[in-house]
């Protein structure tokens, strides 16, 4: 049997065999009792990163976000976000759960300007919830995999300053955001008083993230990580991963983001190929220019689970990310010689959901 190219994430990467050795050889300690020799290095290493005094190493980045918000908020509290954020969407509701705290959306499409957290932020009047955080997402998973553009980034930090807001940079894919702007991972992060790391996404390790920040909140971050269940014993066999690859897989992420290209080149062609719809309805489909590694494909009135299972037949996995959208992921597993069969295939699964019907609309259903 053909072996699956899968897309659906790239957090579906395998260890390397050089990072499995790194793994094996890694030198460990209670990282409770903060004795883990490697996994401070790691700490030390993702604080000279991203610019920041100190780092925390925790088991995923849901933990690490929510490990901010806890460490700039109380119950009750507001935070604002573009639309689809991580932290409020796709982290199972544990905001309001652990930090007791709401959420308020600026902007559209995930990004968001000054102009925007200005009429989000509430008066200070006791009847209303306390603004208290801006989080932005860089880049942004539901929007595309874009890059939040760093000009808006310090309007936005001028703003919150001026209102004495905290800021939180979720940078799960951070290091994709670096490689395509051309900035340093600390020039990224260098207006926010807290940020997220990933190093399963894009970089392949198989566990972890980091959170960092000033001395003073990396010191509430290890308590709250306590709290959470996310101290960890001899943690080192997982931070010499996360060391390995940001040693040697960050310099190729640029190859990820050509990949998306040509998958997202494949399937507008497919799209082109299409019938024009009426005049009155939808494009067929929508396939934005990805910057990233993320390509996103919209066929409104059509189930996304159709181009899922289209593709699943040709060889490729894919994910639903809505009721008409499908994600494709690009990453270090999908080898030089499998992205022209990967494109391929799309492209004739997306022509075969294209020549099915679309729903009526208002009929029920994922139409």
């Amino acid at each position: 049997m053909q072996a699956m190219i899968d897309l659906r994430s790239d957090t579906v990467t395998r260890p390397t065999a050089a990072m499995r050795a790194a793994m094996a050889a890694a030198e460990v300690g209670d990282d409770v009792y903060r004795e883990d020799p490697t996994v401070r290095r790691l700490e030390e290493r993702v604080a000279e990163l991203t610019g920041k005094e100190a780092a925390l190493f925790v088991p995923s980045g849901t933990m690490s976000n929510q490990i901010a918000l806890l460490c700039h908020t109380q119950r009750g509290d507001e935070v604002i976000a573009g639309e689809g954020a991580h932290c409020a969407h796709d982290e199972s509701g544990a905001a309001p759960a652990w930090s007791g705290v709401q959420f308020a959306f600026a902007g559209r499409g995930g990004l968001f300007t000054a102009e925007d957290v200005e009429d989000a932020i509430k008066p200070p009047q006791y009847h209303r919830p306390r603004t208290r955080v801006v989080a932005i997402e860089n880049t942004h998973n539901r929007a595309g995999g874009r890059v939040f553009p760093q000009r808006d980034v310090l309007a936005i930090a001028e703003v919150a300053r001026a209102h004495g807001l905290a800021l939180h940079l979720d940078g799960a894919r951070l290091w994709n955001a670096a490689v395509a702007s051309g900035r340093t991972v600390a020039e990224l992060a260098a207006p926010f008083d807290t940020v997220s790391v990933c190093f399963s996404k894009g970089l392949g390790a198989p566990v972890g993230s980091a959170l960092a920040g000033g001395a003073d909140a990396v010191r509430a971050a290890l308590r709250f990580r306590k709290m959470l269940g996310g101290g960890m014993r001899q943690a080192g066999v997982l931070a010499a991963a996360a060391l390995h690859a940001l040693a040697h897989h960050r310099d190729r992420i640029a190859e990820d983001h050509d990949s998306a290209r040509a998958i997202a080149f494949a399937l507008r062609a497919a799209a082109r190929s299409a019938p024009s719809p009426p005049a009155a309805e939808p494009p067929q489909a929508t396939i934005e220019e990805p910057e990233t590694n993320i390509v996103y494909v919209d066929t409104p009135g059509r189930p996304a689970e159709r181009l899922v299972d289209a593709a699943r037949r040709r060889g490729v996995l894919v994910g639903a990310a809505g009721r008409s959208a499908v994600r494709a992921v690009t990453h270090l597993d999908l080898a030089p010689d499998q992205v022209a069969p990967a494109a391929r295939a799309l492209a004739e699964a997306l022509a075969e959901v294209l020549a099915t019907p679309r729903a009526p609309r208002g009929a029920g259903g994922r139409a």
